[in-house]
C-alpha cells in the first residue's frame, strides 16, 4: 500500500511459491482494479507485452491491439526470466506511464502499479536486471517463509489464492487519488530533510556502487510521507524513513544481500539530526 500510494512501482524477490501472485491478485482485488498478470519467459517478446498492430483486409488498415501492459495493476511474474530487450518493453511504461507503438503515444490507465517478481539470481534461467530497470522499482521486498502458525492454517486451507473468490472492492479509483494526494500533504522539517540529504550522500561514498541518484532520494521522500500518512500523523520522523529505507535503498546499492548490507550499515553510520 505504500508503495502504491506513492506513485511508484514495486519488485518482489522471493523463491517460487512465496504467495506472491497472490499478493498481487489480493491488492487489485480489494481495491478493485482492472488486473492483469504476464509470465515472463525466455521466449516473450515485446510485443507480447505492450500490443500489436494487425491488418484488417476489410477496413484496408492496421488496428492497434493493447497488450496486457494496459490495466491499471500489471503483475510481471518472474520478470526476470525474460531477455533484456522484453525486460527494458516496461521501462517507458513505468516512467511515463505510457508506450509508444507504431509511432503513436498511448496513455497507460490509471493508475497504473507494476508488482514485478523475481526469482534468485542464483537460479537456473535467470536474467539479471539492469541498473536501469531497478531504479523504476521505487520498492523491493521480500515476503519470506511464513512463520508455524501461519503455515500451520495454510496447510489447513484457511488460507491461499482460493480465498480471493470470496473478496469484494472496498475502494476506488476516486479513493486512491485522494489518499495519494493526501500522502504528498505530510509535513516535512527541514531537519529531517537534513536527514534525507545525509543518507542519500552517504550511499555515493560506498566505492563498489554509484549510489542513490536523486529520483532515488525524492522517492524515498515520497515513500516515507506515505507510510507516516498511514499512520494517521501529519508530520513525517525519523522512524517513518528508518522504517523504508531498506525497501528504497538495498536494491540500487547492489545485488541481492550485497546491496541490503550497504543499506543496513548506512542507517546505522549516519547520525539522526
Amino acid at each position: 500500500m505504500t508503495c502504491l500510494l506513492a506513485r511508484g512501482h514495486l519488485l518482489i524477490e522471493d523463491l517460487p511459491g512465496m504467495g506472491k501472485t497472490t499478493l498481487a491478485h489480493l491488492l487489485a482485488t480489494l481495491m478493485g482494479l482492472d488486473y492483469q498478470r504476464i509470465q515472463f519467459t525466455s521466449d516473450l517478446l515485446p510485443a507480447d507485452v505492450i500490443g500489436v498492430s494487425v491488418y484488417d483486409r476489410g477496413a484496408e488498415r492496421f488496428h492497434f491491439h493493447p497488450g496486457p501492459v494496459f490495466a491499471q495493476l500489471l503483475l510481471a511474474d518472474e520478470i526476470n526470466r525474460a531477455t533484456p530487450k522484453t525486460q527494458s518493453a516496461l521501462l517507458e511504461a513505468m516512467e511515463e506511464r505510457q508506450i509508444t507503438a507504431e509511432g503513436k503515444t498511448r496513455p497507460l490507465p490509471y493508475p497504473f502499479f507494476v508488482i514485478a517478481t523475481q526469482n534468485p539470481a542464483h537460479q537456473v534461467g535467470t536474467f539479471p536486471l539492469p541498473e536501469s530497470q531497478l531504479d523504476r522499482f521505487l520498492m523491493r521486498i521480500s515476503l519470506g517463509y511464513p512463520d508455524q502458525a501461519t503455515e500451520r492454517r495454510l496447510l489447513q486451507g484457511q488460507g491461499g489464492r482460493n480465498k480471493l473468490e470470496n473478496l469484494r472492492a472496498v475502494a476506488t479509483t476516486d479513493d486512491l487519488r485522494l489518499w495519494q494526494q493526501a500522502s504528498r500533504q505530510v509535513f516535512v522539517s527541514d531537519a529531517l530533510l537534513d536527514y534525507v540529504q545525509a543518507l542519500v550522500g552517504s550511499s555515493r561514498e560506498i566505492r563498489e556502487t554509484t549510489g542513490l541518484s536523486p529520483r532515488a532520494g525524492m522517492g524515498l521522500l515520497h515513500t516515507a510521507r506515505t507510510w507516516a500518512w498511514l499512520r494517521g500523523r501529519e508530520k513525517v520522523l525519523p522512524e517513518d524513513v528508518q522504517a523504508v529505507w531498506p525497501a528504497v535503498a538495498g536494491h540500487r546499492l547492489g545485488p541481492g544481500t550485497e546491496g541490503d548490507t550497504h543499506a543496513a550499515q548506512i542507517l546505522q553510520s549516519v547520525i539522526v539530526p
